[in-house]
Formats: structure tokens, sequence, C-alpha cells
């Protein structure tokens, strides 16, 4: 059949159910283009980083249910491995990957200092004693102020760099009074076993492992100091887009933490082939863990302010943070 030229119809009255059809037309069409429109915000992939700390994320990558929960909406899954905190929030920062597994409370803000434009998305209840300063079993070490003149391996940016600032000002110290040697978790854990640091501020699972195999002992940890909070971030443009994709991490994160602490023994065993410690070792460090995932809410960040003055006073952040300038994510049910 040829097609109708408008110019033909120019002066005809069409027949009142011609109106309709067309009108009808219409309306399917514009219901067409929003449902594409709808499934355009919908990522057809979510890139997730993650560190080797990062409890629930591991379990849900290696149980694969994120995969079948987000098999609904069509949506993929990508894991990425980082070192540490401040290299995983870069790389959201910079759009290499959309969603950030749990990263200690002090990198969001470094993070935020740089001008990075991220969304909290859910946070890890208060857990002050999964990080903690250790000094080696032989050490002479005894209080937090025979720390002066000491080398004590840190991990830059992360909470430890925070409890060893709090820990320092505790013991009417400063970061000058002592040597930081700013290492990554693998670096700092191989310098502090062969002796060449005085005191390493680790945090689980590290603490525990090398607990364990050192017989390190604890010299203070972050009870009182720093109550360590985690966090989950996304990048701006996926909250908007991603909607749909980060209620189902949200839901999967709350039920994968209540899992791991309603059933320790599983869970360390799941946990401890993937990370390389003994079962014993990973319940030990969980059990320092609160795992419990909630939605983000302004004052719940208060303590992130604290963090952010405390680093621009010591010279580590290039500028003042304030922390209630970060976006938020609201889950449609906590």
């Amino acid at each position: 059949m040829s097609p109708v030229c408008p110019a033909h119809l120019r002066g005809l009255r069409l027949p009142r159910r011609s109106v309709l059809f067309g009108g009808l037309a219409a309306g399917l069409l514009a219901g067409l283009a929003l449902t594409k429109a709808a499934a355009a915000q919908t990522p057809e992939k979510v890139r997730i980083g993650y560190q080797r700390s990062s409890t629930l994320i591991t379990v849900l990558k290696t149980n694969g249910t994120l995969e079948k929960a987000l098999a609904p909406l069509g949506v993929e899954v990508s894991w990425h491995e980082f070192t540490s905190g401040l290299p995983l929030l870069e790389a959201v920062n910079v759009g290499s990957i959309d969603f950030s597994a749990d990263v200690a409370d002090t990198v969001p803000i470094f993070a935020q200092a740089a001008g990075a434009r991220l969304v909290y998305v859910a946070d890890e209840a208060p857990s002050p004693s999964a990080q903690a300063i250790l000094v080696p079993a032989g050490s002479p070490i005894a209080t937090l102020e025979q720390l002066k003149g000491k080398k004590i391996g840190v991990t830059k940016g992360a909470g430890s760099h925070y409890l060893l600032l709090a820990a320092l000002a505790k013991a009417g110290l400063a970061i000058r009074d002592v040597t930081p040697a700013y290492l990554t978790p693998a670096d700092a854990r191989a310098a502090f076993v062969s002796g060449n640091l005085d005191a390493w501020v680790a945090w689980d699972p590290f603490l525990a492992s090398t607990q364990s195999q050192s017989g390190a002992r604890v010299l203070a940890d972050g009870t009182g100091l720093a109550s360590y909070k985690r966090y989950y971030l996304a990048t701006e443009d996926f909250s908007k887009r991603g909607d749909k994709v980060l209620q189902v991490l949200f839901e999967r994160l709350k039920a994968t933490g209540d899992w791991v602490k309603a059933n320790p023994g599983p869970a360390a065993e799941t946990l401890a082939g993937l990370w390389g410690i003994d079962a014993a070792t990973v319940e030990k460090a969980n059990a320092r863990r609160s795992y419990k995932v909630g939605a983000v809410t302004p004052a719940g960040l208060a303590e992130q302010q604290k963090i952010a003055d405390t680093f621009f006073a010591e010279g580590v952040l290039p500028k003042k943070v304030d922390a209630s300038d970060a976006a938020t994510w609201k889950p449609a049910t906590p």
C-alpha cells in the first residue's frame, strides 16, 4: 500500500473513528516511548569494586545470589578488586566502576576533598574493635605514649589512618612525633612481621590473621577513639539511572549481613578459602564487625565531619570538607 501524503488530506473531513484511531495510535506510541525511556534508565551492567576485606560483597560474589536477584532486571555484574579504599573510590569517581563495596569512613572524605561526586548508598553500623594498633608479641611498647619516635605502618586515607591520629592525640602526641610508613595492607604486614615496623595499624581480616600467625598484641583498638563505620557508595550518574539495581544491592547486602552474623561458622568457612585464612581466624574477625547494613542518614554522617576536620588540621586534606554536602541515596524499604 502506498503511503498517504498529508497534502491529500487537506480539506477532507475525517470520520470520527479515524480521529479516535489516530488518538489511540498516538497514545500507544507515546506509551511505547515512555516504556523505552524507562527501560533505558536501568543499566545493562553494574560494575562493582571491592577490597579483600569487603566481606558481604565477597559472600555475594561467591554464592551468586546477586546475579540471580538482578537477572529479572536484565542486569549483569562485573567484579573488580582493589588493594584499598582510596584507589577504589578514585575508580568510582572517574567512572571506571559504578558501585563501591564498603570502604572505611575516612575514605569518602578524601574523595570529597578531591571533588568527587559520589553518593552514599548504605552503611554498616560501627565496629570499633575491628581495627587496632598492633605491636609485636615481644615489644616493650605498653602504652600509646611509648609510640613516640617509633615507625608505624598505616594505610593512608584508610580508617586506620584516622585511628592512628586519634590514638596519638589521646596520648598527647602528633603525627610528627612518630615516623609513619604509608603502606598497603599487604606491604605493611610483610614489613611488620619481618621486624621493620614498631607498630602497625590494621583492620580485619588482616588484623585477626596477623594476631593468629605472629602473636601480635593489640596496643589499642578503636573503642572510644574511632567508631569505624563502613560505607557503600555509587557514582552520581548510576544513582539516578540504576535506582532499581541499587535497591536490589541494598536488600541483598542487608540479608547477607544478617546471614553472616546468624551463621558465624558457615560464613567463616565460606570466606576462609577465599582469603587464605583459617576459618577460626575468620570467625574471630567477623565477630568484631557489626555487618548491620542500613540506610545512610544526615545524623549518621556526624562523625564524618569530625574525621574531615581532623585530617584538615593535620594537613592531610588539601581543603576543608563539609561532610553534609555529600548526596545520599534512599532505599524504598529501609
